[in-house]
């Protein structure tokens, strides 16, 4: 079976989204150069992975919209993000960056989060549960949430 390109995935949407979605991409690969990067239809995404050991951890996506696309990470909750510029604050585990058009996506602000997803990834889960309790036992001793807001 035939995988779907990240250019056939993206053709049918409005041209800032697709340029967004692209220069998205380039900042993935060029941030983390051996992320795996596969269409995935059934979640309408384009997904990225790294090499962990003898696994391969999943990290992140770039999802288009007819109106945005946005830029996920997997283990999203666990990055330090002190200006609350990540979105899904609601959600268990994933948070993201929302886009409109191309010229919003700069490469210096989404490559931080990225080198963050793609590290977070590749730890063990009790890597991640430790960094998970740790911030937990912060937040409780400051009154602040991971975000640095106020609980």
């Amino acid at each position: 079976m035939d995988r779907l390109s990240p250019e056939a995935f993206l053709i049918s949407y409005p041209d800032p989204i697709r340029d967004a979605a692209n220069r998205l991409r380039e900042i993935v690969q060029r941030t983390v150069p051996d992320a795996i990067e596969a269409v995935r239809p059934g979640w309408h995404l384009i997904g990225y992975s790294v090499p962990a050991g003898r696994r391969v951890a999943y990290f992140g996506f770039v999802a288009p919209a007819p109106s945005h696309v946005q830029l996920g990470f997997e283990y999203g909750m666990l990055i330090d993000d002190p200006d609350g510029e990540l979105g899904g604050t609601t959600l268990r585990q994933v948070r993201f960056l929302t886009f409109h058009h191309p010229d919003e996506v700069r490469e210096r602000q989404v490559g931080r989060y990225i080198r963050d997803a793609a590290r977070l990834a590749a730890m063990s889960r009790a890597e991640r549960l430790a960094l998970t309790l740790d911030r937990d036992d912060l937040a409780a001793a400051t009154g602040t949430s991971v975000s640095g807001r106020a609980l």
